[in-house]
C-alpha cells in the first residue's frame, strides 16, 4: 500500500455486539483436551478474512447474510457461543452458555486492490482493521508470564 493511501484510508466501526446461536444449544461444560490447554497456547491470533464482491450479490447485505450465517453455525459449533473458564490447577473449560460470539461490522473507504500485497504479513495498518478486545486483552496479560 502506498504511503498515501496510508494516511488517508479510514474504518469505521459500529459498535461490538454478540451473535448467538439460532437455535437451542446445549448447556454443559466441556473440558479442553491437554493439548489444547498448553499454557504456551494461551495467546491470540489475530485474523482478518477479506471477502472480494460478487456481483451475483448485488443488493444483498453482506453483514446481514454473515450474521445469520454465524448463527446457524453457532447452534452446531455452540461451544464458539460459550466463555472459557479457568478451573483447578488452571485447566480450561469451555462453558457453553449460548451468549455469543463477538461480532463487529466495519467499513472501509478502500479497496482490496488498493491494498495490494499490504494485506500479507507483517500488515502495517493491522491495529486499524482490527477490533482491540481490551477486557480480553487484560484478562489474558493477567494469567501469562
Amino acid at each position: 500500500m502506498s504511503s498515501k493511501l496510508c494516511q488517508v484510508f479510514s474504518v469505521k466501526r459500529q459498535l461490538p455486539e454478540l451473535i448467538v446461536p439460532a437455535g437451542p444449544t446445549p448447556r454443559e461444560t466441556k473440558q479442553l483436551s491437554d493439548i489444547d490447554d498448553q499454557e504456551s497456547l494461551r495467546f491470540l491470533v489475530p485474523l482478518i478474512f477479506f471477502y472480494k464482491n460478487n456481483p451475483s450479490m448485488k443488493g444483498i447485505d453482506p453483514v446481514k447474510v454473515i450474521r445469520e450465517s454465524l448463527g446457524k453455525a453457532l447452534v452446531f459449533f455452540y461451544p464458539l457461543a460459550g466463555r472459557l473458564r479457568e478451573g483447578l490447577n488452571r485447566k480450561l473449560t469451555v462453558d457453553c452458555t449460548g451468549e455469543g460470539a463477538l461480532f463487529v461490522e466495519a467499513d472501509a473507504d478502500f479497496t482490496l486492490e488498493q491494498l495490494g500485497d499490504e494485506i500479507e504479513p507483517p500488515c502495517p495498518y493491522l491495529d486499524e482493521l482490527l477490533w482491540n478486545v481490551p477486557a480480553l486483552m487484560a484478562s489474558l496479560a493477567a494469567h501469562c508470564c
